[in-house]
């Protein structure tokens, strides 16, 4: 997860409907703040999409569709990519199925082999799903990922030899809430990750500890325009929300190569980070 990012799957706002009124009107029973405002949207997803470039990323787009919701701007969810192929997911927010089927279309169409797919009852989304390596997969299990689907998880992944370890969530703002573990924990390079640690399980904290990380900590006041969600570029270049900015700067003084964007419209109003708006099919 933070090798050099070489090739990343990206969904644009236009793409998923914040332009389309019958999809726009849904954005209060999708959770977002406020109605989104397409066009300041789109520019800071166009923003996105240069810093990826910048850093040396092929940008995939994927294409609208009438079953896509103004979620799958957040493209990282819908499914995981592996050293076997992607595995497509079952999301815990329904709406959000069809986005898996999109992501398999997608990797098929350019050669990618699918794994595995996700069936319910299991139901997992990718925002609770952080490699340790790779062989190891650490899991939050709450209200978007269900034990079945940990299991399911371990049952594609353990013939490839990599081990699946479930981390309990916190019930957080309750279960309307999109609270992910990468809410809570984005790694930033091999030895170094950030953390809202008064929110990670006890046995998160230790496991992460064992495996020799080191942590630096959000800063509490900007939890709710979600200063924990980071994505590494690599080579400690890190992609970043402007709004957080003493966050941010507990990042510079870490020594990180850090690239910011204004995320007011893309990111906050609807719950979902830098990390959360790509979903790297390439990283080496």
């Amino acid at each position: 997860m933070v090798a050099p990012l070489r090739r990343v799957l990206v969904c644009s706002p236009r793409a998923a409907g914040w332009d389309t009124p019958g999809q726009l009107s849904q954005w209060r029973d999708l959770g977002f703040l406020h109605r989104p405002d397409f066009a300041v949207a789109q520019a800071q997803h166009d923003e996105v999409c240069g810093h990826l470039r910048e850093a040396g990323a092929e940008v995939l787009q994927l294409s609208g569709s009438a079953d896509l919701t103004l979620d799958a701007v957040y493209a990282h969810d819908a499914s995981l990519t592996t050293d076997f192929g992607v595995i497509t997911l079952n999301p815990g927010k329904e709406n959000r199925r069809p986005e898996a089927r999109a992501h398999r279309d997608f990797c098929q169409r350019l050669g990618i082999s699918v794994l595995a797919e996700m069936k319910s009852p299991a139901m997992a989304e990718a925002g609770d799903i952080v490699w340790l390596g790779s062989r190891t997969l650490l899991v939050g299990n709450g209200y978007r990922t269900n034990p079945a689907g940990i299991e399911q998880l371990r049952t594609f992944l353990a013939p490839k030899g990599v081990e699946v370890i479930s981390a309990p969530l916190p019930y957080g703002p309750g279960p309307s809430a999109c609270l992910h573990l990468m809410s809570l924990i984005s790694l930033l390079d091999d030895h170094s990750a950030l953390v809202d640690l008064s929110w990670l399980a006890v046995e998160t904290v230790e496991l992460l500890k064992a495996r020799g990380y080191k942590f630096i900590e959000i800063e509490p006041a900007e939890r709710e325009t979600l200063a924990c969600n980071v994505l590494s570029l690599g080579n400690k270049r890190l992609l970043a929300i402007e709004e957080n900015s003493k966050t941010n700067s507990r990042l510079k003084t870490a020594g990180f190569d850090l690239r910011t964007f204004p995320g007011s419209e893309l990111c906050i109003n609807g719950s979902g980070g830098p990390t959360c708006l790509t979903r790297p099919l390439l990283r080496s």
